[in-house]
């Protein structure tokens, strides 16, 4: 099979890694254009190129996934089918394109957590399980019938870099499972259930990030876990972001309003939700490199 992949940052690279890995034809891979970042604005290029790039695939990075040029260029690497790993969303003429369909490794239990945050979304809402779900591609995004799925327990003090790192992993085995069944003609794809209430997974923007002190203890935790280490749930201390990578739980009545704080001024900040303490343990204060909360109260008196 003549296989065109698509995908962008580092969890689409251990898929494409997969299956060079297990000697699956990869003639192309559509990624993001680069785009310039930090200080001196150098254009950085994705994961997925950097890696292309060393293993001598051609690369193709379309700003419009309609442009005309683009859509000639990829009908000429003549796919039989196209593998989508953390790309952006695709117009029907891209993926109605190859023979064999275009498939997609999506990290949850589809039909849960659909949309473009499902790691991020499963831990914020205290899940105790996830994992990652390959199926063909239709028209309506996350809905096409599935081929595989693997599941994954998230433990109470896991992270979304956590998960991520293991959704990578047992993504990338998944889709060469996918692939092998594919190319043998065993494929014995399923509907996606639709009963049952559906969680989804929509993109998560700066207010969704700010820490409401007024929620428990328990839904904080989830949040700062859910968005840990990006994009960061934060505060406000002294007019300034206080980014919280990790906490814990202090299950102690809190005795002062909900977003105040107790500290000792050495070891501990804590912080007063609905129900109890979130200790802050990993932070990184607006202006300063991130550090663990003793560095941090070192330097700084509140």
């Amino acid at each position: 099979m003549k296989i065109v992949f698509m995908g962008t940052p580092d969890f689409a690279v251990a898929s494409l890694d997969a299956l060079v890995q297990a000697n699956f034809n990869v003639v192309a891979v559509v990624t993001a254009p680069d785009k310039p970042a930090g200080r001196g604005q150098k254009l950085n290029e994705s994961a997925v190129k950097k890696y292309a790039v060393e293993k001598g695939i051609p690369v193709l990075q379309p700003e419009k996934l309609k442009n005309p040029e683009f859509i000639e260029e990829l009908k000429s690497y003549q796919a039989d089918l196209q593998v989508v790993v953390a790309f952006r969303m695709l117009p029907v003429v891209v993926w109605s394109m190859p023979a064999k369909g275009t498939i997609n490794l999506h990290g949850s239990l589809l039909p849960q957590y659909r949309g473009a945050a499902p790691i991020n979304h499963a831990i914020i809402n205290g899940e105790k399980e996830s994992g990652v779900t390959t199926f063909f591609l239709k028209e309506e995004i996350d809905t096409g019938d599935i081929i595989l799925s693997d599941s994954v327990a998230i433990a109470d003090d896991e992270t979304a870099g956590d998960l991520h790192d293991k959704l990578m992993v047992i993504g990338a085995n998944l889709l060469v499972k996918t692939l092998h069944a594919i190319e043998a003609g065993e494929v014995n794809e399923q509907p996606q259930p639709q009963r049952g209430e559906l969680k989804h997974a929509p993109k998560i923007f700066k207010e969704d990030c700010k820490i409401d002190w007024n929620n428990t203890a328990q839904k904080i935790h989830n949040l700062i876990r859910g968005l840990s280490p990006y994009p960061t749930a934060f505060t406000i201390l002294n007019d300034k972001t206080l980014k919280v990578f990790k906490a814990e739980i202090e299950d102690k009545e809190p005795g002062i309003a909900a977003g105040g704080f107790l500290t000792d001024g050495k070891t501990y900040l804590k912080f007063a939700a609905k129900d109890g303490f979130i200790k802050l343990l990993d932070i990184q204060y607006e202006g300063k490199k991130r550090m663990l909360i003793e560095d941090f109260l070192r330097g700084m008196r509140l």
